[in-house]
């Protein structure tokens, strides 16, 4: 029998200009009198962390802190993360402070003090044990200082497993952030970089959620069955679309005028936007490619992160194969990527729609933000093939919401495709 029924959950979510001055009250509202704040150095340096924590202790909460998220988590920098909560907790809150890398970080936080076992037994098979927490988790509190993961409405925990060479997650809703605090005058500060790189994980996000293979094409579920991909939707339709048309009119903006208080404002919302897509339909190949090509990185470093190591941020790695992706998703439902490309280039003609509209539309984009190149530009040749598409392949819940099957050959393909963009 096929699938008749889906599933849709998001956080409890605040906008405005000054939100965060109200976490005070909004942790009490929860019945907090504790509180972890999770950030990361530089967000710490950045001074955004102050105001956090006052807002809190103004309300009469204890506060105890921790500002060394790892930018871009591995298993190691989660583990001593949870070392540091389990000295240092229980909390009736945890407030995470930063971009996607603390607000997963603190989710393992909250999961690893709540719940009994390690890291790994919680990790998704077949890199991990792919265990389900089994007592609750306490109210997490997001407050996003970048415009891209969607961390903030998700129920997904990225970390790269060092020992595997490969990117993967931890996935349950347990793990959804209880409330998210989007303030856009964090993200002033956000280089230019970062906002590149976290903006296209916004469009993917979108997009391959927009174009996931529709609810009603999987096998029916039993209740006790049901993840939060469930395929792509009407109401997780009606956001990524949104997200794509806020993108469109304010993405070049805000990577080249940084201070543009509307660009960054609509960029806060379309990652919100996205997050409540993506986080209920899934995402697919561009997002399983990722996995392996932030996990195998040698030595490229990124313009506009203060890392001590290489890396390829994980919006990066998503979008340098969306291109090939889409192209070989095309066939699938010709119509959502002609929506999607006259959305992301406002004015499009029908004569210009066709295979290559939406991976012309996303080379364009790509290079007027200042993005490499494609995969050689990030250090990747043809001799790396098999060893990514091994990483891909191992990333089956993200392929399964792909609208058809994907196949070794269908990545390497990909991949190949994805050396260089222009």
């Amino acid at each position: 029998m096929s699938e008749t029924i889906f599933t849709y959950g998001s956080p409890h979510l605040k906008y405005g200009t000054g939100a965060v001055t109200e976490l005070g009250h909004d942790a009490t509202t929860l019945g907090a009198r504790s509180a972890a704040v999770v950030s990361d150095p530089g967000v710490a340096a950045a001074g955004i962390v102050t105001p956090v924590v006052e807002a809190l202790e103004t309300s009469g909460l204890r506060v105890d802190v921790f500002t060394d998220s790892h930018v871009e988590p591995t298993d190691a920098s989660l583990e001593e993360a949870t070392a540091w909560a389990r000295q240092h907790g229980p909390w009736d809150v945890i407030v995470a402070v930063g971009g996607g890398s603390s607000i997963d970080t603190a989710k393992a936080i909250n999961l690893m003090t709540t719940n009994d076992g390690e890291l790994m037994d919680y990790v998704n098979a077949p890199v991990g044990g792919g265990a389900n927490p089994t007592k609750p988790l306490v109210p997490l509190i997001a407050v996003p200082t970048t415009t891209g993961t969607g961390s903030e409405s998700t129920t997904i925990c990225v970390l790269d497993v060092l020992e595997q060479n490969v990117k993967t997650g931890i996935s349950h809703p347990a793990l959804r952030p209880r409330m998210a605090v989007i303030d856009p005058d964090l993200t002033i500060s956000q280089p230019a970089g970062v906002t590149a790189a976290s903006g296209m994980d916004i469009l993917c996000h979108a997009l391959e959620s927009y174009t996931a293979k529709p609810y009603t094409e999987f096998a029916r579920k039993k209740a006790e069955e049901r993840v939060p991909y469930c395929g792509a939707n009407p109401i997780s339709d009606m956001w990524s679309r949104e997200a794509v048309r806020l993108l469109a009119g304010s993405f070049r903006t805000a990577v080249q005028s940084g201070h543009d208080a509307e660009a960054r404002g609509a960029m806060a919302l379309a990652a919100t936007f996205a997050g409540m897509g993506f986080g209920n339909a899934g995402v697919h190949l561009p997002h399983a490619n990722a996995y392996p090509i932030a996990g195998m990185v040698r030595d490229f470093r990124p313009d506009g992160y203060d890392a001590d190591h290489a890396m390829v941020p994980h919006g990066m790695a998503v979008a340098l194969t969306a291109p090939a992706a889409f192209a070989l998703l095309y066939p699938a439902n010709p119509e959502r990527h002609h929506e999607m490309a006259a959305l992301l280039e406002p004015g499009t003609s029908v004569s210009d729609l066709g295979r290559d509209a939406l991976p012309n539309a996303l080379r364009r984009l790509m290079r007027d933000i200042g993005f490499p190149n494609g995969l050689a530009a990030v250090g990747y040749s043809d001799a790396d093939l098999a060893r990514l598409v091994e990483g891909t392949m191992k990333q089956q819940r993200l392929l399964a919401t792909a609208p058809v099957e994907i196949t070794e050959a269908d990545v390497e393909r990909v991949l190949r495709e994805s050396m260089t963009l222009w």
